[in-house]
């Protein structure tokens, strides 16, 4: 048996005026849970896009050599064919479509060109069974937990007869307890011979269950550690990520605290498809002039919902109590009047809420004050590339 289950050699990843990956070496031994980490665009994603042929061979330069042979992957499905399988960080299921429809997307259970219902779900309750996912198989996407759908996720790519598992951000949007049972699930596959090459920033649940840690930082490979290494710890990670040693991660801060500029008082929400269902109960807070407002809750506390609910009624239905903005009571009717008395709303879903996927960068940078850029109902173009650009460097 070779050393290693995967090689990537000298990978280099040019982007229009960008080198996103330079010279990167990786090497994972088979059966091992293998991290890889750094900062938020040191290059990550990317090199397991390479590795799973959604970058195709061509695009990038440098060797990649799995299972001891030189490999060309020009798509997804030639990685998959191989057993290497992906999971993003966002999910790609199909809400409207049952676990076990999900499970076998793209590979569905079909004799003579016809699904075999039957053995699509039989074959659907074993993998569900494996990952430790107890519903109804018939259950649709959109009924079950982020979690859960981790898990369905992870059944998809055992059903592909997966070998190397590359899962990005996996615990990301996951409370502590669903975070947990997806590292055991992870040391379980381990003890099945599956090798797992995980990305996260949690650095706890890295040192819990990974045998190698390889560190990439501006896009090139710094250092690869092992679990049995002495100085092994947060901090000795930190400064392979950052470059430096952190003396102080958490420095002092003097924070100069005005007058309230922005307040809630008894603020009440209900579930827009469930009559009777409270999701926001009696919610009170002030913002002070230069303070920074935290809130913190486990998935489905509420928090989302209550900034939606405030960003001029974007979520929820009988909607009761006050916004108050420097002085002044606000009724915000909707998103357009929320924008118009000065507040913006990020969202953590960028695909879906946030973003035009179809449009360019100015464009999405301006929708939301077309006023701002318009001459007598028409979009000034050159406005809008000048606050385009001017945003950009800010």
């Amino acid at each position: 048996m070779d050393e290693f289950i995967l090689e990537m050699r000298n990978i280099t990843k040019l982007f229009p005026g960008v080198k996103a990956l330079d010279n990167v070496n990786l090497k994972v031994k088979p059966g091992e849970i293998h991290a890889l980490i750094g900062e938020n665009g040191a290059g990550k994603s990317t090199l397991m896009n390479v590795l799973s042929g959604i970058y195709p061979y061509g695009t990038y330069t440098g060797e990649i050599i799995y299972e001891g042979k030189e490999c060309m992957f020009k798509e997804i499905k030639d990685s998959e064919k191989t057993g290497i399988g992906i999971i993003h960080q966002e999910l790609a299921l199909i809400p409207y479509l049952s676990i076990a429809e999900n499970i076998f997307l793209g590979n569905e259970q079909a004799k003579h060109n016809f699904i075999s219902w039957d053995e699509t779900h039989a074959n659907a309750k074993k993998l569900m069974k494996k990952v430790g996912l107890n519903d109804d198989s018939n259950t649709l996407i959109k009924d079950i937990s982020v979690g859960k759908q981790q898990l369905v996720e992870i059944a998809k790519a055992l059903a592909k007869n997966v070998k190397l598992l590359i899962l990005d951000e996996p615990t990301a949007a996951l409370n502590e307890q669903d975070s947990n049972n997806l590292l055991d699930l992870l040391l379980e596959l381990k003890k099945e011979g599956i090798t797992s090459i995980l990305i996260s920033h949690k650095l706890s649940e890295i040192l819990k269950i990974a045998d190698s840690i390889t560190i990439i930082r501006d896009g090139g490979t710094i250092e690869t550690l092992d679990k049995m290494d002495k100085d092994l710890s947060e901090d000795r990670i930190i400064k392979g990520m950052v470059g430096r040693e952190l003396t102080n991660r958490f420095p002092i801060r003097e924070s100069k605290i005005g007058e309230i500029v922005f307040e809630v008082k008894n603020w009440t929400v209900y579930d827009p498809f469930i009559e009777d269902k409270k999701i926001i109960d009696d919610v009170s807070f002030k913002v002070h002039k230069g303070e920074i407002v935290g809130f913190s809750g486990l998935m489905g506390a509420g928090r989302t919902e209550l900034a939606m609910s405030i960003f001029g009624k974007a979520y929820g239905k009988r909607i009761s109590g006050k916004i108050i903005k420097d002085g002044k009571e606000l009724v915000l009717k909707n998103v357009r009047e929320a924008i118009d008395n000065g507040l913006a709303y990020v969202t953590e879903d960028r695909k879906t809420a946030g973003l035009v996927l179809m449009q360019d960068i100015r464009r999405n940078i301006s929708l939301a004050n077309l006023n701002k850029i318009s001459n007598k109902q028409f979009v000034d173009d050159h406005k809008e590339i000048q606050v385009a650009e001017e945003y950009q460097k800010n």
